[in-house]
This record gives structure tokens, C-alpha cells and sequence, in this order.
């Protein structure tokens, strides 16, 4: 189905930041758009606080004044709901109260024509509830955007149970028309990017709680070595505590308390104390102006001088590319058959794939083994983790520490953590995305697209897992589940079944 023409008119209900936002989003593209709000005088306040984003973009040169002035001229703000009988796409953007969205919904349905698609922005409420209130739910779905309208891409299109196709595929092509990323889902419990996104923070907080590190250093690694442009600790801080906690709570409950979406008993700690980030001024961080931001831990490998000649025993996968830089920086390399690891002189270096060092060391029957994490870009990362077996010699480390710190990598220490920081992290949200395309929710395609445009991150995870290696992503769940004897870690059908056939996520 094609997307909504221009001489469509569009009305969005809410005036907030986030329905003026969308309301800019129609209107730039060349809608006519009727903006209202119960509260006097919020659809005005909404314009204009359009206007004044779109004069920064004038002041900036960003857009020329007779651009901005066609936007504002198709926004009309209005007093009355019956004043949207015109409109051929409603979208409501108002306080997420399924029974007030369903009061709102149902007069609208006694408004606006009967083919108007009516559309909620809800980010959690089922689609298919709130559509029990119409007497034409096949003309309902979600519009879900992110904030701020105007610069966030994703857009996800949710369909309830009695969703016409053919009007999600109508809001999907209009969402993409508007410039958009646009995506279907179907109405659970977060749809996607809630849904999917829960390990980046559940792992990053089971980390800190179990001692592996310091928040600084888990916030480090994400971002210097899996190419996150935040931490798991930063975001929850720019989030707000309150928010992110609820989210999880509303996830894992709706879930019926599925183990995968356990909230954390330290996030719970400061809501409840009021430790809400950067707007309460203080949570994982204090920011306070006279605050100093605490520094990854980061080691050093004091006198010891980095080898001139490693061995490199079979492939690394995903990680030989770290080989290619050792070499680039003189190291020489001396190539052998096997499974696949780094001699550094008594040490053993190799890439993690879920459990600990310790076991690690005792199952391969070598003491001095030195685990080392996934890495987005091993050719460019500037920061590794590393976890150092029990049992290991207490000069292990330190040539690790000189091998990498001669390629131009800083080293953090983990307390021996199973699957360190990034890998961890990562398999558990392509695990998580795997689930959500084995129950239908979504395609592999728009799991990925949806990742990257809506919450940033730097590769869709199921495009990961295939760059990693679908057997190694399921042989780090597998060794997870084992380490901690929970259901959570537990590997989807679907990705066990793509690393036992070899088949990819994508065609």
C-alpha cells in the first residue's frame, strides 16, 4: 500500500514534546497537521516550541527561513476533537493511561471518516487492548516513535490482533516517506527496542554486582571496545533510573516474571532513594559541576616489555584482526596449527566464549590462561577487557598487558567474570532478538535496523552474532546458563538451531 499523499490532513493528539515533535515530522514533509491538547493553550505552547527548535536550525543555516516558515504555516493548533473530523491519520501522543487512550480512541471513531486510521505513539500498552474500545479495530494500530521526533529514525509500526495489514503497511510506507526508519512489529510487551534492549543494561548491572568492575571501567569497555556510543551506567543516567527501572519492571511482569527480564535490586535502590541521574543530579554518577568523573581502571604492564615473538596457534575468528594489528606494529607473528589462541611467551591468550577463566584453565589444563573480550573492530578498538584464570602465575598478565599495550590497546582487569563485558552483552541481545523473531514479533531484518536507529547501536545484534559466529554466540549462552544455573542465559531455539545447521539469521 502507498504511504499517505501530502494533501493528506494529519491531526496529532498530545501537544507535549513528543506529539509536537511528531506533528513537526508530518508537517515537514508536506501534511497539514492539526494539533490538539485538552490542557488551554498546550497546543499553541506546542507550535511554538516547534518554532523556536526550527529557528535554531535557521540560526545555524541549517534551513532556509522560507522552509521553516511552510512548516509552521501547515501546523493549526485546535480547541475541540471534533475539529479533527477531517483528518485521514490520527496519531495520539498523550500520558500512558490505557483507559483514557480508549475514551479518547472511541470518540474519535465517532468522528473522523471510517476509513481514518486512528494511531497510538504508546511505547508499552498493548495495541490489542486498546483497540477493544473501537468498532473498527482493523483501522488501528501503533505508531510508536522515539524521542525527539524529529531526529530519531526508527518509527515502529505495531500491529494488533485485528490490525488490517494493509494499513500497517499504509503507516509504514507514510513513516518512511516522512523520512523515517520504519519497522513492523506486533503487540508484546515492548514490542522490539524495549524488549530487545533489556540485556544491554540487566548484564552491565549483574557485572557491577558481582564485583567485576566499576561502572566507569563496564562503561568504558562498551563503548572503547564494542563501539557503544554510551555505557550501560552513562545511559541509565541520561534515562533516568525511574524510567528505565519502570520499563524493565513493566517488561518482566508482563513476561510473567521470566528470569530474562529480572529488574536489579541496585537500580531498584536509587529510584527508591531518589538517585534518578543526570536530572536529579546524581546516580551511578554525581553531576555536580564540581563532580570529577571517575576513570576506568586501566593496567599497566610496568617493566615488562612487550614481546617481539608471539605464536598464534589456528584461527581467531572474529579476532584476527587483533593479529593483523600485532603485526602492523612489529610484532612477529609465527603461525601454527590449532584451536585457536596467542602464546605470549608462558601465557595463553584467547578469546572468550563464556566461561571463566578459571574453568577455562582447568578444562584445557593450563595454568597461565588469559581470557580477552570481543571487540567491534579489533583493528581500531582502543580498549580490551581481560580476565586472568585463579591459577594462573602471578607474572601471567603482565606480557598480555605489554602485547597489547605495544598495538596501541589499554587493558581493564575483570574479576573472572564468564563472558567478560561485550561478549556477554552482546549474545545475550542477539539471543534476545532471536527470541523475538522465532515468536513472530518481528523479522530479522527489522530486529537489526531497529537497534541501530532507535537506540544507536553500532551493529544490528543478530548481524553480530553472524559476524561473530552463530556456534560461538550459542556456545557463550550455553556456558552462561551453566555458570549461573538460570533459566535466563538460556540459548533460543532459533539460534540453536541456526549454529547447529549453519544457516544465517539473514539471507
Amino acid at each position: 500500500m502507498t504511504a499517505l499523499s501530502k494533501d493528506t490532513t494529519v491531526a496529532v493528539i498530545g501537544a507535549g514534546a513528543m506529539g509536537a515533535g511528531i506533528a513537526q515530522v508530518a508537517a515537514t514533509y508536506g501534511h497539514s497537521v492539526l494539533l490538539f491538547d485538552n490542557a488551554p493553550g498546550a497546543a499553541e505552547k506546542g507550535i511554538a516550541g516547534v518554532a523556536a527548535g526550527l529557528d535554531k536550525l535557521v540560526s545555524r543555516g541549517k534551513m532556509e527561513p522560507s522552509v521553516r516558515d511552510a512548516i509552521l504555516d501547515r501546523l493549526t493548533p485546535v480547541e475541540q476533537l471534533e475539529e479533527l473530523a477531517a483528518a485521514k491519520l490520527v496519531v495520539e501522543a498523550i500520558i500512558e493511561n490505557p483507559e483514557i487512550k480508549r475514551q479518547v480512541f472511541s470518540r474519535l471513531e465517532s468522528i473522523c471518516a471510517d476509513d481514518c486510521i486512528l494511531a497510538s505513539n504508546t511505547s508499552s500498552i498493548s495495541i490489542t487492548s486498546l483497540a477493544t474500545a473501537l468498532e473498527r479495530p482493523q483501522n488501528f494500530a501503533g505508531l510508536h516513535f522515539f524521542n525527539p521526533a524529529p531526529i530519531m529514525k526508527l518509527v515502529e509500526i505495531v500491529s494488533g490482533l485485528d490490525t488490517d495489514p494493509a494499513v500497517a503497511e499504509c503507516l509504514h510506507a507514510t513513516a518512511s516517506a516522512w523520512g523515517k526508519q520504519a519497522v513492523h512489529a506486533k503487540s508484546t510487551p515492548g514490542f522490539i527496542v524495549n524488549r530487545l534492549a533489556r540485556p544491554f543494561y540487566a548484564e552491565g548491572l549483574r557485572l557491577l554486582e558481582e564485583g567485576a568492575a566499576d561502572s566507569a571501567t563496564l562503561d568504558a569497555l562498551m563503548r572503547e571496545a564494542g563501539g557503544f556510543r554510551m555505557g550501560p551506567f552513562e545511559l541509565m543516567d541520561l534515562i533516568g533510573h525511574d524510567v528505565n527501572y519502570a520499563v524493565t519492571r513493566s517488561v518482566f511482569d508482563a513476561y510473567y516474571g521470566d528470569g530474562r527480564f529480572l529488574p536489579s535490586l541496585t537500580q531498584q535502590a536509587l529510584v527508591e532513594g531518589g538517585r534518578l541521574g543526570r536530572k536529579s543530579g546524581r546516580g551511578f554518577y554525581d553531576y555536580a559541576s564540581e563532580a570529577t568523573r571517575p576513570e576506568p581502571a586501566t593496567l599497566g604492564a610496568g617493566d615488562v616489555a612487550a614481546a617481539a615473538r608471539i605464536v598464534v596457534e589456528g584461527s581467531l575468528g572474529v579476532a584476527d584482526a587483533l593479529v593483523t594489528r600485532l603485526r602492523s606494529n612489529g610484532i612477529e607473528i609465527v603461525q601454527r596449527d590449532g584451536v585457536g589462541r596467542i602464546r605470549v611467551d608462558d601465557t595463553l591468550l584467547c578469546l572468550s566464549d563464556g566461561r571463566m577463566a578459571s574453568e577455562r584453565a582447568a578444562a584445557e589444563g593450563c595454568r597461565n590462561l588469559v581470557l580477552f573480550d570481543l571487540a567491534l573492530d579489533y583493528a581500531g578498538c582502543t580498549r580490551l577487557g581481560v580476565a586472568v584464570a585463579d591459577q594462573a602465575d602471578e607474572n601471567a598478565l603482565a606480557p598480555v598487558v605489554a602485547l597489547l599495550n605495544a598495538a596501541g590497546i589499554q587493558v581493564s582487569l575483570l574479576d573472572d567474570a564468564p563472558g567478560l563485558t561485550v561478549m556477554r552483552t552482546v549474545a545475550m541481545l542477539a539471543n534476545e532478538a532471536s527470541d523475538a523473531v522465532l515468536q513472530g514479533v518481528c523479522s530479522a531484518a527489522d530486529a537489526d535496523t531497529a537497534m541501530r536507529f532507535g537506540v544507536n547501536y553500532p551493529r544490528g545484534p543478530l548481524a553480530w552474532a553472524e559476524t561473530i559466529g552463530i556456534g560461538l554466540v550459542h556456545r557463550t549462552l550455553t556456558h552462561l546458563q551453566q555458570s549461573y544455573g538460570e533459566d535466563r542465559y538460556r540459548p533460543s531455539r532459533l539460534l540453536r538451531r541456526k549454529a547447529f545447521s549453519g544457516s544465517p539469521f539473514h539471507d
